[in-house]
């Protein structure tokens, strides 16, 4: 037997190829619940990656079993061709742009729009979701609302395309807003953008990048979309305690490249979620009474975080050598093929044995959680 979960949401954050972990534990959750065609998270959130499977959860929405299905077979059997052109031309290409408008930036006058290219990507997308069934399955009652976020990069706005019930209103913030509209494969692929990795996308007037820069609340979406109590599942550890050592040697590119997308994918997700800890705690203390006089209207929210156990990029650097030969030439090039450098890899590493060993470290994180899910799912 499950509580009413009809405000209940699930917020997947980007992270590359680091969101297979999501459907790992997507998949244990499953198998913790009663009936597991019934959907559990009626609200849907995803940033870059994330976005992808929010979206599919979201398309699949009527039978939430199906939905975990369709998103770990995708993830089990991923390839990096599947999201980018892995191929010799198709890198060499790429390469080649980047370093004729490094020296020849002056005559040329034309910059190469990122490192790979994402076509194959939106192949896919077009090929495994129909967005149509998104209305059916608000219609249906399958599902409240569903968001994705992308970075505009005219306006430095983080701006959330939702779709929803009709008594879900838009929203404006600092730097960030809630637009309703119709989502798509365009909404995928903006959001999943990552910076100069794949080309920014047009949305109405604007280009958008990945959702998860300048996204300094990641969790603001699900609230604003109706939600009481919010699961999240992280691309990293969260609050990671790492030991300083004395640096020997120059940053590779690549550690300089991984550092930053750690940057984007990770720190503005741990912040909320300590902040949104500090708001429930304040909250907690003050008497109803009280903050119906001062007009407070927040509300506390039940949070659960489900996070990597093990450091991803040490992951990634022992399947490194699963990348197509082309692409690990280039990483190679940048110092990504080791472990110093497995941040960066970590993000790109679309090959089965890296996507299979996150789905099982996601679901065995998940078994070590069970009944902290089980009580906030209100399964008896």
């Amino acid at each position: 037997m499950t509580a009413d979960n009809s405000r209940t949401a699930l917020v997947l954050p980007g992270g590359g190829a680091r969101a297979a972990y999501q459907a790992g534990v997507l998949a244990a959750i499953r198998d913790l619940l009663p009936d597991a065609t019934v959907n559990p998270f009626p609200i849907l959130c995803g940033t870059s990656a994330g976005a992808i499977n929010a979206a599919t959860l979201a398309c699949n929405a009527g039978n939430f079993r199906a939905a975990v299905e369709v998103l770990n077979d995708v993830w089990r059997n991923m390839r990096a061709s599947d999201v980018y052109r892995a191929d010799a031309l198709g890198v060499a290409t790429s390469g080649a742009r980047w370093l004729s408008s490094l020296a020849l930036g002056w005559f040329i006058r034309r910059s190469p729009r990122s490192l790979l290219d994402n076509e194959p990507l939106r192949q896919m997308l077009l090929r495994r979701l129909d967005f149509a069934n998104i209305d059916r399955n608000l219609a249906d009652g399958a599902l409240r609302a569903v968001s994705v976020t992308a970075s505009g990069y005219t306006s430095g706005h983080s701006v959330t395309f939702f779709q929803a019930h009709a008594e879900v209103d838009t929203w404006t913030r600092t730097h960030r807003f809630g637009c309703r509209d119709r989502l798509g494969v365009e909404h995928l692929m903006a959001s999943s953008a990552i910076p100069f990795v794949f080309p920014a996308v047009k949305l109405n007037r604007e280009w958008f990048g990945d959702g998860s820069m300048r996204q300094l609340a990641p969790i603001s979406p699900a609230i604003h979309l109706g939600a009481e109590k919010v699961l999240v599942i992280g691309a990293g550890r969260i609050n990671e305690q790492i030991e300083r050592r004395r640096g020997e040697t120059y940053p590779s590119l690549a550690q300089v490249a991984g550092h930053a997308l750690s940057s984007i994918f990770l720190d503005g997700l741990s912040v909320d979620i300590e902040r949104m800890q500090r708001i429930n705690r304040t909250l907690s203390v003050i008497p109803d009474e009280v903050k119906a006089r001062a007009g407070i209207a927040l509300r506390p929210i039940e949070t659960l975080v489900i996070a990597p156990s093990q450091r991803l990029d040490f992951l990634a650097a022992r399947h490194a050598r699963a990348l197509p030969r082309a692409v690990r030439v280039l990483l190679r090039g940048m110092g990504a093929m080791n472990r110093a450098g497995g941040a960066l890899t970590s993000y790109l590493l679309f090959e089965q044995p890296y996507t299979r060993a996150l789905i099982e470290l996601g679901y065995r994180d998940t078994e070590a959680l069970a009944d902290e899910v089980r009580a906030f799912l209100g399964i008896s």
